[in-house]
């Protein structure tokens, strides 16, 4: 996926429903918003990544459906996070208790809730720093586990919030290589992922 960023600071500063709007008028793009207020636009996937993408979808979705402990999203959803960026992870899901807060209004919209799990899958046109980046990012806004998944050098990162207080301390990151499966951890119990596919 090419992402262009724009910069538009001292031109117009987009509110949420402005931004909404954007998003709904032009639905053959991917739009994101940093917590500084550039825009950031992003072309659809190539068919493998979608393919790559689908396989996680589903096997989220059916673990979810089985244990009916929260909702899952596609990279379709959009969050507002606590900072101010309007992000939408690749997948994601939200506890029941945490989605049930939100209000029906917030549901139709760019929903004002960090989700519990995100999982961003790197395209070919993708930087690692800036994928990186948006990880850490989820997780300092609440996100409780985030993966970051990367067919082509093989790895997945995978972040959790960091144990300890202090203003210069990061998130937690471990990084895998070649994975065959990854744990939901306490977050996603007894969720299982299956990664063969990915490595072939």
């Amino acid at each position: 996926m090419t992402a262009h960023t724009l910069n538009l600071e001292s031109v117009i500063e987009l509110s949420d429903e402005q931004f909404y709007m954007l998003c709904r008028r032009n639905p053959d793009l991917r739009f994101e918003r940093s917590a500084q207020g550039d825009l950031i636009i992003m072309s659809p996937t190539g068919i493998e990544t979608s393919e790559r993408n689908f396989g996680l979808y589903l096997d989220l979705g059916i673990w979810n459906r089985k244990t009916k402990l929260g909702h899952c999203f596609d990279s379709n959803g959009g969050y507002t996070l606590p900072n101010g960026a309007i992000r939408a992870p690749d997948m994601s899901w939200i506890r029941n208790d945490r989605y049930e807060s939100l209000s029906k209004a917030d549901r139709t919209k760019f929903a004002p809730i960090c989700p519990d799990f995100v999982v961003e899958l790197m395209s070919p046109n993708d930087e690692l720093k800036v994928v990186q980046a948006k990880m850490i990012e989820y997780i300092e806004n609440g996100a409780q586990l985030g993966w970051l998944i990367n067919p082509k050098a093989q790895q997945v990162e995978i972040y959790r919030p960091i144990s300890k207080s202090g203003q210069d301390a990061q998130p937690e990151k471990e990084l895998l290589e070649s994975p065959k499966t990854l744990s939901g951890e306490d977050v996603l119990p007894g969720f299982e992922l299956d990664l063969g596919f990915m490595w072939e």
